[in-house]
């Protein structure tokens, strides 16, 4: 547990206590980091600096929607595997949802192993959270981070499934026997993706005693705890910044035809890119083969790859 960078004390303490639980926190950073690499792949800011259990540690790029999407990606990560692990029986403190049962009011029967998600969503806020928990209530980037953190495990919460299995005579549905399953993990970053381009802009008020986030502008809509709030406005993410965490887009390959963030004079930043040839094998001129193999060729042609 000491090993494990990144991690504030009391977050080591629960690698203690629950030192089986660590193998699916490790897989939902490992999770948190692709999912974040899919969907940002072909921006100027597209998780490259991220690896791993990192993802719980301090993030360079603080306070902007890029980090509200980094903390709202992993929280649900984290519950992700920990539930995952549940259902298939790796963890001793848990298992399916057994409080789910009887009859619905559409009339099937609960049945099967339904996800514990709320077990992972409470290991989640024990583990995850606690960074922020730390830094105390007056802090306007925890309750920034916190407010994304939650706002990732509804993501999670909001798109479960009831999945169900039809039992009777010649697969007639006399009786059906449904259970609730996790959407899958594209479902979850596809939605906070969603919720970053319409994220709101925040700043901290006191109201009484308390320090609240309240829009920046009476003209930016109210956020909801689905959403995803922000304190500062993000770089352009065009030159190479490490200490800011920036890495630039210099040696990015790019679209030359695209007018979207791909392409290249966006992804490029009016810098101007190179053009190369690249020689791409692909298999081709497939036939099928009684029985039972398909037989390819392999064909070499010359791409163009333009790079910033």
């Amino acid at each position: 547990c000491k090993g494990l960078a990144g991690l504030v004390e009391e977050q080591v303490h629960i690698c203690w206590r629950q030192a089986e639980a660590m193998d699916a926190v490790r897989r939902g950073a490992e999770l948190a980091v692709e999912e974040c690499q899919h969907q940002f792949h072909s921006r100027r800011w597209n998780c490259s600096t991220l690896q791993g259990l990192q993802v719980f540690g301090k993030v360079t790029i603080q306070g902007t929607r890029e980090s509200a999407f980094i903390h709202a990606i992993s929280a649900a990560a984290v519950a992700f595997a920990v539930t995952r692990a549940c259902s298939r029986g790796e963890l001793e403190k848990c298992g399916c949802d057994h409080k789910i049962r009887g009859v619905s009011p559409e009339g099937f029967q609960w049945s099967g192993c339904s996800d514990n998600l709320s077990y992972g969503i409470t290991f989640s806020q024990a583990f995850v959270d606690n960074p922020e928990k730390s830094r105390g209530v007056f802090s306007s980037q925890a309750l920034m981070n916190l407010h994304n953190n939650e706002a990732g495990r509804k993501a999670l919460l909001a798109h479960m499934k009831v999945e169900c299995k039809c039992h009777g005579v010649s697969g007639s549905c006399e009786v059906r026997t449904c259970w609730k399953v996790m959407p899958p993990f594209r479902k979850v970053g596809d939605v906070l993706k969603e919720k970053f381009e319409g994220a709101t802009e925040v700043h901290p008020k006191l109201v009484g005693s308390r320090q609240l986030l309240v829009p920046k502008s009476s003209h930016f809509k109210p956020y909801t705890a689905h959403d995803l709030v922000y304190l500062l406005a993000s770089p352009d993410f065009c030159n190479w910044d490490p200490q800011h965490g920036v890495f630039g887009t210099s040696g990015r390959q790019c679209n030359r035809t695209s007018p979207a963030m791909d392409g290249c004079e966006l992804l490029c930043c009016g810098r101007g890119f190179d053009t190369a040839q690249a020689e791409v094998v692909e298999r081709c001129s497939c036939k099928f083969r009684w029985c039972c193999s398909v037989k390819c060729k392999q064909c070499r042609h010359l791409v163009e790859v333009h790079s910033c």
